[in-house]
């Protein structure tokens, strides 16, 4: 990289003694970078060892300072070389979704961020990796800002694979607080909300309850997979922890971040039935809808429980002075009724133009010229 940048890539080894020193230096940029939940060592450095099995370190300096940090999981096949950004490549982690990704940046200014973006994504494209300098490698992104994803653009030959999806959110800051949450959704949401709330309260008083211990925690987990596993085997799908490895590393982000406030699992029932369960995260203001399992087998026809379980987190995070509840990427149908703003995050794939896969991707597209 020009000027007062210097990039560097290594092969950290994450023992034990590897991790403690990655994580000090995760945390200590990660505090000056304005970065996500997903991008803090809370969800990075989860059963790190294990989710990057061959880790690829890629650090951005400016002077003597470090102002970037990328960690990948590099995978060796038949097609060569991928760099998966804080991602496994492990088959069986497949089902942990990874959103508001990228690698750390403490820069603000947009235009050097971009910059420095794309620096650093070519770099992992074409730069030594140990030994091997010869073998072609991709990027696989997975929900990263338009900005991380145009930058990402810039640095490859191709982009084989991109897409976007919207993740909408609801916005609960101080000029928000002025009148309940409820009177800014649509009078059809309203509508429906107070129904389901209504019928449910008949069978006795909403609460929500959030695990204060990790085996609250874990409990709760447990539950919420039930019904998760109920709802996604009905519509004939696996769910979201289908393997012991997932299953595993939840538990583990749980054990650290009940404690530490970062996770929240909520409990939401109507008097001693439980309507449905939240794995919810907390950062820096910003409450990430994650998970969820709701009893929808007990539902009656005008019982909304994912409506109602949002929204009684919604009330309950804006008593805290939370300021945006993101339901992250999905149209669904319930995120779109309570939220009132929307991003886009986008997963691409990005190859150099030789690379085999990119030189057969523009051999098929001057087929059908």
């Amino acid at each position: 990289m020009n000027g007062m940048f210097h990039t560097t890539m290594s092969r950290p080894v994450l023992d034990e003694a590897g991790l403690r020193a990655l994580e000090r230096k995760w945390r200590a940029l990660a505090a000056v970078s304005g970065a996500s939940y997903f991008q803090d060592w809370g969800w990075v450095g989860c059963m790190a060892a294990e989710r990057y099995a061959d880790p690829v370190l890629i650090e951005v300096k400016r002077d003597e300072t470090l102002v970037g940090l990328a960690l990948f999981d590099r995978r060796t096949g038949p097609g060569g070389i991928s760099l998966h950004l804080q991602e496994s490549t492990d088959p069986s982690l497949a089902s942990i979704f990874v959103e508001h990704s990228g690698p750390l940046l403490s820069i603000t200014d947009p235009v050097l961020r971009q910059a420095v973006f794309a620096a650093l994504f070519t770099y992992a494209i074409n730069g030594p990796i140990g030994t091997v300098t010869t073998r072609p490698r991709r990027l696989v992104l997975s929900g990263v800002a338009p900005d991380c994803a145009d930058a990402a653009t810039m640095a490859g030959g191709l982009v084989a694979k991109k897409s976007a999806r919207i993740a909408p959110y609801a916005r609960l800051g101080s000029d928000e607080l002025e009148r309940p949450f409820i009177q800014r959704l649509s009078r059809n949401t309203r509508h429906q909300l107070r129904r389901s709330n209504r019928v449910y309260a008949a069978q006795g008083s909403l609460t929500i309850r959030r695990a204060e211990t990790t085996d609250e925690g874990i409990a709760y987990l447990n539950d919420m997979i039930v019904l998760h596993d109920r709802t996604w085997l009905a519509r004939g799908k696996k769910g979201a922890f289908s393997t012991t490895s997932v299953r595993r590393f939840y538990r583990l982000l749980l054990s650290d971040g009940v404690g530490a406030g970062e996770v929240d699992m909520l409990r939401v029932a109507a008097g001693d039935a439980v309507v449905g369960y939240l794995m919810n995260f907390t950062h820096a203001g910003t409450v990430s809808a994650y998970q969820s399992g709701f009893d929808y087998a007990a539902a009656g026809s005008h019982q909304k429980p994912g409506l109602t379980c949002h929204f009684l987190a919604i009330e309950h995070y804006q008593s805290l002075g939370f300021h945006t509840y993101d339901f992250l990427a999905g149209a669904d149908r319930y995120k779109l009724s309570l939220a009132d703003a929307q991003r886009q995050l986008h997963w691409l794939d990005v190859m150099p133009a030789w690379h085999p896969a990119s030189i057969g991707t523009r051999l098929r597209q001057l087929m059908h010229l």
